[in-house]
């Protein structure tokens, strides 16, 4: 019997641990931003040779929210609009890699993802 190759996740702390369950959502680390596993614009790049390096997994979007990733404008549109929302409302750059100067965005939008869900 051959034991079970563990999958590398990034926790709400942004850093990697080992579980034995493939990660539900997909991220760049560079670009700060997470979506589907299924999303055209990572497999587009994917399929360029771009990206794999740099592609980090989690196990939910609650995660990848607490880990300072942002959704996807592809595949999360609708979060994504929650997000620019809030980065307007709290005069955060959408675009910005800094998980310090994101936080106040992120908190708001994950306010405004828990009522509609």
């Amino acid at each position: 019997m051959s034991a079970i190759k563990p999958y590398q996740l990034i926790g709400p702390d942004g850093k990697p641990y080992q579980s034995e369950q493939k990660g539900r959502f997909g991220g760049h680390r560079g670009g700060r931003g997470y979506g589907r596993m299924d999303c055209r614009a990572a497999l587009r790049a994917i399929a360029r040779g771009g990206y794999v390096r740099h592609r980090v997994f989690f196990a939910d979007e609650v995660t990848a929210i607490a880990a300072g990733y942002r959704p996807c404008a592809a595949c999360l549109p609708d979060r994504y609009v929650l997000w620019k929302r809030a980065c307007v409302e709290t005069d955060v750059p959408p675009l910005t890699r800094s998980r310090i100067r994101r936080q106040p965005a992120l908190r708001l939008y994950q306010q405004l993802l828990n009522r509609i869900l």
